[in-house]
């Protein structure tokens, strides 16, 4: 099991209740996976704690208590250690650590598994627990090495920064930035955004739960996550009632009043179809235009942060004041569309204008090699000795986001082609470990040693992928959805668009009619 967040910890407890033994390998020095890393001023859940958290033990929800509707980082980390120890899961994991080469052999049908700190395992099945977004990618800015401030990404943002007095630049506006610039704006002398994108950000209406409202969560647990479960998104919503190319103007003006009040990444929700049907989209984005822009006193700064690209096409950030530090006389929004980066010196970092800004810290907030960085960075070899770099050289080939063909007993978790970054992480997580467990008993049941899928069924799902994606608005911006925010990675879009309940059909189907899509081997005599 490569990684200790959300999905390997769950992992370790469902294989190790199926009586399997596993070794865990995690590169940080604790638990938490993302929440172990990203401890930047601010950073928060997107998805409502009641939601993102684990459905697998009505004793832990029962246990656990959450004290907002949005938790912050440390408190998820908190819960994390909690789940950690109270199902004894960190003695799985070698921490510190970091998997350097897994590399299956024909014969055996085993795989090894080799770490930087000198470890060898040999197994029958690899789990990459190792996050969708966990690579981080660095802005190639010229000169950033000979800056004489302090550099720090929000992604590895492990140790307090005192900020105070200090000229701040932050470069990248996805969700990273969105939610630490408020908190960082509070506490530097001066905050400059560098932004090349603007963004489409809903409120939080962030607030803490009272103890009648978590009584009433704890109670209806197991009905809401059934509920939930059956969701696009894996989240309950209220559905409008009207269709919106039908309805009258007052009746979509009110119902979308209602969504932004209701807030957070569930505007995405405020139609079915709004990611499909491009009328719909520009209604609702409109919509969140003007209320981005109410937001700004600069009617030119306000253009600056009024997105161009169609609403939700990159990822949704969700917020708390965001847009209301640039009416501070002490935030200033840099336009890369303007005056581009030319290079970084020792002082801080010069424009394409030759304008200079004097900065003491650079934040770098640029994003991921989103879901497949991680996997690639390992030297990861299959059947016949054929490197997943070799084989994911045009394209991140795979079947249902989860497993490779070529690479036998080998496992994905919110992999590309997954549902993960487009439905709540957490049951995303839980349902593929559960498949994997449940086609690991079937294998052993059937005296079987390996499965992986056809290059048939890897190109039927690769199609579908791209298919249910090219009728959506995704593909009609540049994002890590579709990979062009790294250079040289073949543009495709990396997630599952059909949403949470057509997806999930597919491994209920290749369950009951006994794994079609897969090839089974019987154990060798060996």
């Amino acid at each position: 099991m490569v990684g200790a967040g959300f999905a390997g910890l769950y992992g370790v407890h469902r294989f190790r209740t199926d009586g399997l033994s596993v070794r865990g390998f995690e590169r940080g020095s604790g638990v938490g996976g993302t929440w172990f890393w990203n401890r930047y001023p601010g950073a928060r859940c997107d998805i409502e704690s009641i939601y993102y958290s684990y459905s697998f033990s009505e004793e832990l929800q029962q246990e656990w208590t959450w004290t907002h509707r949005y938790a912050t980082q440390p408190e998820i980390l908190a819960y994390l250690n909690h789940v950690a120890d109270r199902f004894d899961l960190r003695k799985a994991f070698a921490f510190d650590t970091s998997v350097t080469s897994a590399v299956f052999d024909d014969e055996s049908q085993t795989w090894t598994v080799t770490a930087d700190n000198g470890e060898i395992v040999r197994c029958r099945f690899v789990v990459m627990a190792t996050g969708p977004l966990s690579t981080p990618v660095d802005p190639q800015i010229p000169g950033l090495t000979e800056f004489g401030g302090q550099v720090v990404r929000t992604s590895d943002w492990l140790d307090e920064i005192d900020l105070t007095g200090k000229r701040v630049g932050i470069v990248g506006t996805g969700s990273s930035c969105i939610q630490s610039a408020p908190i960082i704006a509070d506490e530097a002398e001066h905050l400059h955004v560098f932004q090349r994108t603007p963004q489409f950000s809903i409120p939080a209406w962030n607030r803490p739960y009272d103890e009648d409202e978590i009584a009433r969560i704890k109670a209806g647990y197991p009905r809401m996550r059934q509920d939930a479960w059956d969701t696009v998104g894996g989240i309950i919503y209220e559905q409008a009632d009207h269709d919106p190319l039908t309805a009258t103007p007052e009746q979509r003006q009110a119902w979308l009043e209602r969504t932004w009040a209701r807030g957070g990444y569930l505007m995405i929700a405020s139609y079915p179809n709004v990611v499909f049907n491009d009328e719909v989209n520009s209604m609702v984005g409109e919509f969140v235009k003007e209320k981005i822009r109410a937001r700004i006193h600069d009617e030119r700064v306000a253009d600056q942060l009024t997105p161009t690209y169609p609403f939700a096409a990159k990822r949704l950030c969700v917020d708390t004041d965001y847009f209301e530090i640039y009416n501070r006389e002490d935030v200033t929004l840099v336009d890369l569309r303007e005056h581009g980066i030319s290079h970084a010196d020792t002082g801080g970092i010069v424009l394409k204008d030759s304008s200079r800004i004097d900065l003491d810290v650079i934040v770098l907030a640029t994003g991921f090699h989103a879901l497949t960085g991680a996997i690639l960075g390992i030297d990861l070899r299959g059947r016949g000795g054929v490197t997943i770099q070799e084989k994911w050289s045009g394209s991140a080939a795979n079947h249902l986001g989860l497993t490779v063909a070529g690479f036998p007993n080998f496992f994905m978790v919110s992999g590309p082609g997954s549902i993960g970054v487009l439905y709540n992480m957490i049951p995303a997580a839980e349902q593929h470990i559960d498949f994997i467990a449940d086609a690991i008993a079937y294998l052993d049941s059937h005296g079987l040693t390996s499965i992986e899928p056809t290059e048939e069924a890897e190109k039927a799902w690769s199609a579908h992928v791209n298919e249910v994606a090219e009728q959506s608005v995704y593909p009609k911006a540049n994002t890590w959805y579709m990979g062009d925010n790294v250079p040289g990675k073949p543009r495709e879009f990396l997630a599952y668009a059909g949403g949470g309940p057509a997806y999930f059909e597919h491994f209920t189907k290749e369950q009951a009619e006994g794994y079609p899509s897969f090839v089974l081997r019987e154990r060798s005599s060996r």
